[in-house]
């Protein structure tokens, strides 16, 4: 499993030195760790391509300090583990308020990064099957699988039905499907991707969901959403 890793800070000499920490290690543990640097916090806020699991972030920054931009990433991701850097212990200890896992104090040693990296990882837990990200006009966003009900195609676009709202995505509904494939999602209808957690009821063409929404079974898919619906629901049971 690769772990990605960001540092935050306006200070190259620490993040250099940082970074060669880091990578001593990836050579002493052989965990893979790709570290990727941010500047200042509106770059990290702004990064939508990399996914991250944890980042070392600076309090004392220049433009926007580190509590704004933890608090402004966790509104897009409420899950990336957040270990704050600053030379007051003051300041670090406002930082628990965005569910810091942790803060180190500067100047830092190897080892107590190398103690820092052992409790992290032996605590953090990431299921890549819990979520998908998606990416529209606000960026990109992470939607917890649990929460998804079902998938509509809306103009060029998919509609991402949750039980905290309406969401867009850019992507292809055939993408999402490949996606969510190993999922228990299932493509009823040209048009419709459903989360078999969230079905109440089959009729004969149609689905009733949990919520009382009833979404279209086309005539060629009804065997397969019958079969699917079986072996979820026998599983289950």
């Amino acid at each position: 499993m690769m772990y990605n890793i960001a540092i935050c800070d306006d200070e190259q000499d620490f993040v250099t030195e940082l970074e060669e920490m880091i990578q001593k290690y990836v050579g002493e543990t052989g965990i893979e760790i790709r570290t990727t640097t941010f500047k200042n916090g509106l770059k990290l806020i702004e990064c939508n391509k990399i996914e991250l699991d944890l980042i070392f972030l600076d309090i004392q920054m220049d433009t926007i300090n580190g509590l704004e931009t933890a608090k402004r990433l966790r509104e897009k991701d409420e899950k990336v583990s957040i270990i704050f850097l600053t030379s007051l212990a003051k300041y670090a200890l406002a930082g628990y308020e965005y569910r810091a896992w942790n803060y180190i104090i500067k100047p830092i040693t190897y080892v107590r990064l190398k103690n820092e990296l052992d409790k992290w990882l032996k605590n953090y837990k990431r299921d890549d099957k819990k979520y998908i990200l998606v990416h529209n006009g606000d960026g990109q966003q992470r939607v917890d699988l649990n929460t998804l009900q079902y998938l509509e195609t809306y103009n060029r676009n998919v509609l991402l039905h949750t039980d905290k709202g309406e969401i867009i995505s850019y992507k292809k509904m055939k993408e999402l499907e490949a996606e969510l494939e190993e999922d228990h999602f299932l493509r009823c209808h040209s048009s419709y991707l459903v989360n078999l957690f969230f079905v109440k009821r089959v009729g004969k063409l149609e689905l009733e969901l949990t919520n009382g929404e009833r979404l279209p079974i086309s005539q060629p898919k009804r065997k397969l959403v019958m079969e699917k619906l079986a072996d979820y629901w026998g599983d289950r049971l």
